[in-house]
């Protein structure tokens, strides 16, 4: 058995259907199940069971003989709450008791982290362990992935083997039940379709042109082939970014979403959010290094080519992965 957390949303939901692809029917999904926006992504999957997030780790104690591998991708992940309590919760607590099952019944683990945890980027962005006690994250979503990379590093006892992966701007299928916290790709197709441009936010900086902020795009397909090699590799435990490598302007993923719909660019620009526009990031680029020096040698996606597969194969006929 493979146990997925998070497995009703985006990047857990698209792993789902990646290890199926591979030919792994034995996966027990963990969620909150109740919202009816996100049966879509886990409908059509091959699994064996739906476990209640809350009801898990009595389902684990009773099921752990069973189990090879935890994906824990599960997360509250809306960098605009404010609310400390509720990532404390969900996001810290969960995850140390998912990490002290793991010691306990001797499982390996992948857990999300992301790459807010950075924050400004003043210390680069950099998988290294010696600067995680110095990073200040701009929100309490990055506080919460921080404090458990913290915490995960100061234990005495650990997983055989477990991974924490830093996720930078993930994009693609899955993940049309997010809102507001959805890609600027899936935003930029709505937008296209619906009134025929584009708008991004302005740049509140001197040093960036509107839409010259850059991100790290990386496309959801290639976060979970990490995934996969990472089930199989099984060893050199620790923190791993997971983007692109390659900044690239939101200006270029705006034309790229044009070309994939075949319409004439129309672009335009909007103040970003009074209440995002102190905490927003201007610049994220993953050091991918670390990963590759372990063996991973798949190519990335590029931004283009991703963005012509999600727009052609799932946006515009609605499908999911």
């Amino acid at each position: 058995m493979i146990v997925i957390t998070g497995a009703a949303g985006f990047i857990a939901s698209c792993l789902a259907a990646k290890l199926n692809e591979e030919g792994y029917y034995d996966l027990v999904l963990v969620d909150d199940f109740s919202h009816e926006s996100k049966k879509i992504n886990y409908t059509d999957k091959r699994f064996s069971a739906l476990v209640d997030r809350n009801d898990f780790f009595t389902w684990l104690a009773a099921n752990e003989d069973q189990v090879q591998f935890i994906f824990h991708l599960g997360a509250r992940t809306d960098t605009t709450e404010f609310d400390k309590s509720i990532f404390d919760r969900l996001n810290l607590d969960y995850s140390k008791q998912m990490w002290n099952a793991c010691v306990q019944y001797g499982l390996p683990l992948v857990y999300a982290s992301s790459a807010a945890t950075y924050g400004d980027g003043a210390l680069g962005y950099n998988d290294d362990h010696s600067i995680v006690n110095e990073l200040v994250p701009l929100n309490p979503y990055g506080d919460s992935k921080n404090d458990f990379d913290k915490w995960a590093l100061q234990q005495d006892r650990a997983p055989y083997f477990w991974a924490g992966l830093k996720f930078f701007n993930v994009y693609g299928p899955n993940e049309y039940h997010k809102g507001r916290m959805a890609s600027v790709v899936f935003h930029a197709f709505n937008q296209i379709m619906k009134s025929g441009e584009m708008k991004l936010f302005r740049s509140h900086r001197d040093d960036y042109t509107d839409g010259g902020q850059m991100r790290d795009f990386v496309y959801v397909k290639d976060v979970v082939e990490v995934c996969n090699f990472l089930m199989h590799h099984r060893k050199n435990a620790g923190l791993y970014n997971l983007g692109s490598g390659t900044a690239r302007p939101f200006l270029d993923l705006a034309k790229g979403v044009f070309k994939a719909l075949g319409k004439e660019e129309n672009i335009g620009f909007v103040d970003t959010p009074a209440d995002i526009r102190d905490k927003y990031q201007y610049f994220t680029e993953a050091n991918m290094a670390k990963l590759i020096g372990i063996g991973y040698d798949k190519p990335f996606t590029s931004l283009e080519e991703g963005i012509a597969d999600y727009v052609q194969n799932y946006l515009v006929s609605s499908k999911v992965y």
